[in-house]
């Protein structure tokens, strides 16, 4: 494994990658990233939650309908890490209020499940099932 790579460093290419694509995309100039994990100081943590930080949201979400999707929720992942209990529960509730929802390892996987969610029509699904981990 690399050690210059993390599930940050991927998420970063992502967004780099989204960046240079919104030409072919235009869709992925609403891609954003939810700062809901890291590292803080409990001053900061106490304000975030004030201000309505949530545990287990999603690391990015493109919310543009696709397909039969009322958006796209992605939880970056790398290495050996897995989604937490509060993460699953999100994602379990934004795929039954419609949204296609996918954990990624890495930022070719991420790529992959983007590519093919704007590339649904109307009507469509995506190929892999809802919730799915993809590596």
């Amino acid at each position: 494994m690399n050690r210059l790579k993390s599930e940050d460093t991927e998420q970063m290419a992502v967004i780099n990658w989204a960046f240079y694509q919104t030409g072919k995309y235009p869709e992925l100039k609403w891609l954003f990233h939810c700062p809901n994990g890291g590292s803080r100081n409990q001053r900061e943590a106490v304000k975030l939650k004030r201000m309505g930080v949530k545990r287990g949201v999603s690391d990015l979400c493109l919310p543009y309908p696709k397909g039969i999707y009322c958006g796209l929720f992605i939880e970056m992942k790398y290495g050996k890490n897995s989604p937490t209990v509060h993460q699953q529960d999100f994602m379990f509730d934004m795929a039954e209020a419609g949204h296609y929802t996918a954990v990624c390892y890495g930022a070719e996987a991420a790529i992959e499940i983007i590519k093919e969610y704007l590339s649904l029509e109307k009507g469509q699904k995506m190929s892999r099932e809802n919730k799915s981990l993809v590596k």
